[in-house]
């Protein structure tokens, strides 16, 4: 008997469903959210009723039985660091989820509403949650910024980044665990990850800014620099949207569609997209380079994920610069909904164990 698996992934403005029974993909919505609708709310967590309601409205409306759900499993939010894994959700994490620790976001409701269905169907189900982006499997040396004040911290395209290195593994027929890769998720944001038997062991932060800048984030910029325009009379808020929002290939050019860089890039190699594409290349190719030196030249394999990876010209400009240290394998897109299927199917029959908060 096929187990059913309920996939629930808050965003900003929109709640992405999916069922699968096994491996297989029966049903996906994507449930969009005006900015009328969610303006009565003055908090994500305020969002929980609205959103909850919704996904059980779709999910009567397509014949699903929500009693025939085996897990349920949602995307992870801003809560404590934790290992990678799947994590039942408990009075802990449930607290952690409503009240965040690392900052408001969408993605917190993923637990939360998993865990109301979950009550709500009353079947023996559990609810889940699956390598949030505040995974921290850090090495002790790769903390340490340069000043005590500051802190290297780990948020990064975990969720993705974990069932790409795993797909590769079962791929070439071993285990995660026994493998050296480096994985590039290459999306909004970019993080490249050392991943050293099945640990994370550095990645820059994705979110703040960290790293290669990005159709949206304008990654790690000259310290001095930064300080001087922090203290040149902007406010704060401008400059946080600067770092993260309206930086890297839009502050550029105006637009973060890589699609429409791609083409204005292929059409005149000599312009400023081509330029600044390729610019984006060198730096992710840098911090490929930076990671397999945390791996001290021992790489299985450099995989290129997300969903700028559907861009030929891009991958190729990356493989050209670091195919020299290993393989190059590219995963386009960013299958979150199958990612978080795929762990809490793995719990279901006993190939992992869910981990506590």
């Amino acid at each position: 008997m096929a187990f059913q698996i309920l996939t629930i992934n808050p965003g900003s403005t929109s709640t992405k469903i999916a069922v699968f029974e096994d491996e297989k993909e029966v049903f996906s919505k994507t449930l969009r959210h005006s900015s009328e609708e969610l303006a009565p709310f003055n908090t994500v967590a305020s969002q929980f009723q609205f959103r909850k309601d919704i996904i059980m409205s779709v999910l009567k409306e397509a014949g699903v039985d929500v009693h025939s759900f085996s897990a349920i499993v949602g995307r992870g939010g801003l809560v404590k660091p934790i290992e990678s894994g799947i994590y039942e959700v408990n009075a802990d994490l449930a607290h952690d989820l409503e009240h965040p620790v690392m900052g408001e976001h969408a993605s917190n409701l993923g637990g939360l509403i998993a865990q109301d269905i979950a009550k709500e169907i009353n079947n023996g189900s559990k609810a889940y949650i699956a390598d949030p982006v505040v995974v921290d499997e850090l090495a002790p040396i790769a903390r340490l910024s340069g000043h005590p004040a500051i802190n290297r911290v780990s948020i990064f395209h975990a969720l993705n980044q974990k069932v790409i290195a795993r797909t590769y593994a079962k791929e070439v027929g071993k285990r995660y665990e026994d493998l050296n890769l480096i994985v590039a998720h290459m999306g909004g944001g970019i993080s490249v990850g050392a991943h050293q038997h099945g640990r994370v062991i550095d990645v820059n932060n994705a979110l703040d800014g960290d790293g290669p800048f990005s159709p949206e984030r304008s990654g790690g910029l000259p310290t001095g620099t930064l300080v001087e325009l922090c203290f040149s009379g902007k406010p704060k808020s401008e400059i946080k949207k600067m770092l993260k929002g309206e930086g890297g290939v839009v502050a550029y050019l105006g637009t973060n569609d890589m699609l429409e860089v791609e083409k204005q890039s292929i059409a005149n190699p000599q312009s400023k997209h081509a330029q600044v594409q390729n610019a984006m290349c060198y730096q992710v190719a840098k911090e490929i380079g930076a990671m397999a030196a945390v791996l001290k030249g021992k790489v299985d394999a450099i995989l290129l994920t997300g969903g700028i990876a559907y861009g030929k010209p891009i991958t190729d400009c990356i493989r050209e610069m670091v195919e020299f240290i290993a393989p190059v394998k590219v995963y386009p897109g960013e299958d979150e909904m199958r990612a978080l299927a795929m762990n809490g199917l793995m719990v279901l029959r006993g190939e992992m164990q869910a981990k506590k908060y």
